[in-house]
């Protein structure tokens, strides 16, 4: 299959993720609870797995063993932390967050433009390898679960309506779209490969820095243990793709 229809379905896909937001119309806030935390764990455990089995040492082949190679996985770790600090953006992942009305407007500026960045990285990736695409991708999709959970109910407790909150969602959700397809027309008149270790260190930022605090500081030793084994398990099934893949 042509890379760009990869591209495009992948980022159509990850668009087609922001629905699921409206589950948590139908779950109790107990429930949504109970089953958040473990899949903000578990998209830890995948982003880092990620970065680690996959998004590096594709990435040191590619682009080489040097310090600019280290050089873009710092940027793209720095990129995420200047968005969260600069747009005081926060994946509220938690289903009792106390979001006011301004911040939902903030939660979607800082989600398109995370999706953008998502998208520029992830359609690189692609055009490295399809395999090493279909990685990242899942990695992403693993992640963007949990926060789309989480940004429906805040936009919902922040006075939005359902019908408006889907729509917005979905229009943020698609700005993944317009970032693949800058890459791939960028990539015909420049090497895209720097944004392979780009998106390694988006990945360790967003699952070291931004969703393990979400799951590490419970008293209860049986819900930091499930929230552990989440843990675990996302970086084992990015070890287990990367022995069928041979990515």
């Amino acid at each position: 299959m042509n890379t760009l229809y990869w591209i495009i379905g992948s980022s159509l896909l990850m668009s087609a993720i922001a629905m699921v937001g409206s589950i948590t119309l139908l779950l109790k806030a107990s429930t949504l609870q109970r089953i958040l935390l473990p899949l903000v764990a578990f998209a830890a455990g995948s982003l880092i797995g990620g970065a680690f089995f996959h998004m590096i040492p594709a990435g040191l082949e590619a682009y080489g063993n040097n310090t600019k190679f280290f050089a873009w996985l710092l940027f793209g770790f720095c990129v995420f932390f200047a968005l969260e600090q600069f747009l005081h953006w926060h994946h509220c992942h938690r289903a009792q967050a106390s979001c006011k009305q301004p911040l939902t407007y903030l939660i979607l500026i800082g989600d398109g433009l995370h999706n953008f960045i998502g998208g520029l990285a992830i359609a690189g990736t692609f055009l490295i390898d399809i395999r090493l695409g279909i990685m990242a991708w899942l990695a992403a999709a693993a992640h963007e679960v949990p926060q789309e959970l989480g940004d429906f109910g805040v936009l919902i407790h922040g006075g939005w309506g359902k019908g408006k909150a889907l729509l917005f969602n979905a229009l943020s959700a698609l700005t993944f779209l317009l970032g693949g397809l800058v890459t791939y027309f960028l990539s015909f008149n420049m090497d895209i490969s720097f944004l392979i270790p780009f998106a390694a260190g988006n990945f360790i930022y967003i699952g070291a820095s931004d969703l393990v605090p979400e799951v590490n500081k419970h008293k209860d030793i049986k819900t930091n243990m499930v929230n552990y084994a989440a843990f675990i398990l996302g970086i084992l099934l990015m070890l287990i793709i990367k022995t069928l893949l041979g990515s």
